[in-house]
């Protein structure tokens, strides 16, 4: 069963939520994190930034990542789990690990 827009929201901004808080307990002193109207900024020190939005229309999180590119997630309701559409993979691990490789930390959501 296809989530509701209301129920996509709430889960999408509880993710996104989620996210900000991790960045700013531990990563803070590596990224600049914002989230603003569905819209989750992360900038690296090196430059480099994440951009996570809610895309509504599809009911998917869409991610621009500096080092993996344009990708987009599903909410699975089996897994409870955000899956990219494009051959599977873990929004939460995905970023997790590509902000632990960016800044040199040991980071997971």
């Amino acid at each position: 069963m296809a989530l509701t827009e209301t129920a996509f929201t709430n889960l999408a901004e509880e993710t996104l939520e989620h996210f900000l808080d991790a960045l700013d307990e531990h990563l803070a002193d590596h990224v600049e994190a914002d989230l603003d109207g569905g819209n989750l900024t992360i900038d690296l020190e090196d430059g480099g930034h994440y951009i996570l939005n809610l895309h509504r229309p599809n009911r998917q999180i869409w991610m621009s990542s500096p080092k993996s590119g344009a990708s987009h997630y599903g909410y699975d309701e089996a897994s409870g789990h955000w899956v990219c559409t494009r051959g599977g993979g873990d929004l939460e691990e995905r970023l997790g690990k590509e902000l632990a490789e960016a800044t040199g930390e040991d980071f997971t959501f």
